[in-house]
């Protein structure tokens, strides 16, 4: 994140040309007065120092942001941040990713909230509802810590019409259309089909989309779609509440805004408030108790707006109301796998279909379903490019690269391989990549073969959990080739992660560490120095969800 520039010695902090109109420099100034401390009257030595300071991200040896790791727990990240300034506070909260789904990275969304330029809090997608009420939270504890208003200090947070001016998006005043959230553009469904064979445990697409003139990408990149909720899942929470469908609210229909802009799972805790707002007894007690984070009934990590209705039947709230409580329907970011040299204009995703069952209902995946189900060849949907950051080839073709993706971890090295074989590049590249079964899983395995075949793949090693024999993942193939993959590594190779990152990244971060131990003879601290390392010169690169 850059600092912003520094002001004249002189309040107000934000300046004239600053892009904001008068009530958003207000509450600003006020913001960043009371967060830094100004004694009220009393102007500092120099206060455009002390935002600058304030809000620049800490030298590594004061600061390094300890808690930017998408596998720890967020308890954990929290006690890390604590006594930190609020900025750094935030960025705990937020799922570690760096995903770009909310438009910024974790440490810039965190520094727009704090500074009050960012108004949505719940755009961490990744972090659900543990960091939206985190967030919520943390933005409580600095409001309430302020001088009280008419103390000359900073005013009450921004109201909602003036919130909803301010910028949204790190890139946004200046986003092209088609590469950030908030400038979508619409991209032609062409196909998807099934790359599982008989006998999968999975639902696993292979999906084109033909892109619009003038958008383009880079491996490595990830493509955000913006779905649409299941119409049958809109009829069953208007049959539940006893609310008409075409009951008329911002210029459409209520079934069309549940379809097209309100997030149904996981249920909201102002869902709960408003509840507990309309009903009384043992029901009041309970939706206050979910509100505040409680479970009542024993399924609260469950529930979806339809299952925390069923725990409330006969409820008849305002159409207008309920919305309100609804966060928006965010989009959901795939890792694009292919490169646009293989298929110009055209772009692929590798799509697990979610469905699961929780009691006697089947959960759906808001966007896989939809893909799956909802969408006919032909369909236009909004989409945008989000641009890799710190995902990308060497720069060098020469250079060796390794690639770890199980399952549909493999999108992005899909992509790597197909620009590797256009670009001509002659380095060296292996990869891992598992399932759970070999004859039914092993997604894309005749392009796989024959880039062997061509040398634009050096190596291929696979693991199956579900085949017969012990449990086989990635990482066990790592430490079985631990020997040659340190020499990769000791000839300058970049390493990839792409897949889950509470479980299978993290277990592969502690196998390169086991394999920088063992075959470079370190002892434990200067091995997982080493991997760190790895990591600050950008050899060591995840895209982990």
């Amino acid at each position: 994140m850059t600092a912003p520039t520094r002001p004249p010695v002189a309040y107000p902090l934000i300046p004239e040309t600053a892009p904001f109109d008068a009530a958003q420099r207000a509450w600003l100034n006020g913001f960043f007065a009371g967060l830094i401390g100004f004694d009220a009257g009393t102007a500092p030595v120099d206060p455009g120092a002390a935002a600058a300071d304030a809000f620049a991200p800490a030298a590594p040896e004061d600061d390094g942001a300890p808690w930017h790791d998408p596998a720890m727990p967020l308890d954990e990240r929290i006690g890390l941040a604590e006594g930190r300034p609020l900025p750094r506070r935030l960025m705990a909260a937020m799922a570690q990713q760096d995903c770009g789904q909310c438009g910024y990275l974790c440490e810039s969304y965190a520094a727009a909230l704090a500074a009050g330029t960012e108004a949505k809090l719940n755009l961490c997608q990744p972090g659900g509802k543990d960091t939206l009420r985190m967030v919520k939270r943390l933005m409580e504890e600095a409001a309430s810590a302020l001088p009280p208003a008419g103390a000359g200090a900073a005013p009450a947070p921004v109201p909602s019409s003036a919130a909803s001016a301010l910028p949204s998006g790190a890139d946004t005043p200046a986003a092209r259309p088609g590469y950030a959230r908030d400038c979508p553009v619409e991209a032609t469904f062409v196909s998807a089909t099934r790359l599982n064979g008989p006998g999968s445990a999975k639902e696993t697409l292979h999906v084109v989309w033909r892109l619009p003139e003038g958008l383009d990408y880079r491996p490595g990149d990830s493509f955000g779609v913006f779905p649409k909720n299941d119409p049958a899942l809109v009829d069953a929470i208007l049959d539940r509440l006893g609310l008409p469908g075409d009951f008329p609210v911002a210029g459409k229909s209520l079934r069309t805004a549940l379809i097209d802009d309100y997030a149904l799972a996981p249920a909201p805790d102002m869902l709960f408030q408003l509840i507990s707002y309309i009903t009384g007894g043992d029901k009041r007690a309970n939706a206050k108790a979910l509100a505040a984070g409680g479970d009542p009934f024993g399924d609260a990590e469950s529930l979806d707006v339809l299952a925390a209705l069923d725990h409330f039947p006969g409820i008849r709230p305002d159409p207008e109301a309920l919305l309100e409580c609804l966060e928006p329907l965010q989009p959901r970011l795939y890792s694009i796998s292919s490169s646009p040299n293989a298929a110009p204009g055209e772009l692929t995703l590798t799509v697990d279909v979610v469905r699961y069952a929780v009691g006697e209902r089947t959960r759906l995946g808001v966007a896989s379903t939809g893909i799956a189900d909802r969408l006919a060849p032909g369909d236009t949907v909004k989409v945008f490019v989000s641009r890799a950051h710190g995902f990308a080839l060497p720069a060098d073709g020469a250079t060796p690269i390794v690639m770890i993706g199980p399952g549909t971890g493999i999108a992005p090295f899909r992509a790597f391989l197909q620009e590797r074989l256009a670009t001509q590049a002659t380095g060296p590249a292996w990869l891992f990549y598992g399932h759970q079964k070999e004859t039914c899983d092993f997604f894309y395995r005749e392009e796989f073969e024959g880039l062997l075949a061509q040398g634009t793949l050096t190596r291929l090693s696979t693991a199956w959990s579900r085949d017969a024999g012990p449990k086989t993942y990635v990482q066990d193939r790592m430490r079985e080739a631990g020997a040659e993959l340190w020499s990769w590594l000791e000839r300058g190779a970049h390493v990839y992660v792409c897949g889950d990152a509470k479980r299978m990244a993290a277990d592969v971060d502690k196998a390169l560490v086991e394999i920088a131990a063992t075959h470079g003879r370190l002892d434990p601290a200067a091995a997982k120095a080493r991997v760190a390392a790895l990591a600050a010169a950008g050899r060591y690169q995840r895209d982990v969800y």
